[in-house]
């Protein structure tokens, strides 16, 4: 059973899960009530990533819940997708990727230049989302959050060992 929304009835910022965190390698719950605790648990996602600077996005396993809802904001644009799925274009680009569950980490790493994310919003309301460059970064590095993947796992093997061996 996914976990309840943190701060049942308040928007609250809430620390982020670290790199250990088993919450971080299980596959997230796809939601299925759109009710004021998913309201609120997308309202406590956005606070926390507001509450930091740097922070382009942000998936539920990260504040400990495992549900299918992340948010974003990225160059002057921001929002929310629940239960995203992505379609990812066949032009390929590399460049630094850092992670809230490793902080202070940057790694280079190729991701699809630009999505179309097709999820819902808050209220249920079926949402599509076309995005390029930093913005689709972002959504390809939250939505492997909620497949329980941790950008660590893109990296080739050598790369991998070397991250690793710094979160030790």
């Amino acid at each position: 059973m996914p976990s309840s929304p943190p701060g049942a009835g308040m928007t609250s910022v809430q620390p982020i899960r670290l790199y250990s965190d088993p919450v971080l390698r299980t596959a997230a719950e796809p939601v299925t009530r759109f009710d004021r605790s998913l309201r609120e648990l997308v309202k406590s996602l956005q606070a926390t990533t507001r509450a930091g600077s740097g922070r382009a996005g942000l998936a539920a396993p990260q504040i400990g819940v495992s549900l299918r809802v992340l948010v974003f904001e990225v160059d002057g644009r921001s929002g929310h997708l629940v239960n995203p799925r992505l379609e990812l274009s066949e032009r390929r680009i590399v460049a630094d990727e850092a992670c809230l569950s490793a902080p202070g980490v940057y790694w280079p790493l190729e991701r699809s230049y630009s999505v179309v994310a097709r999820g819902r919003d808050m209220f249920g309301k079926p949402v599509t989302l076309r995005a390029l460059g930093m913005l689709a970064r972002v959504l390809q590095h939250e939505v492997d959050h909620l497949d329980g993947v941790l950008f660590s796992d893109r990296l080739p093997e050598e790369d991998r060992e070397r991250f690793l061996s710094s979160m030790t």
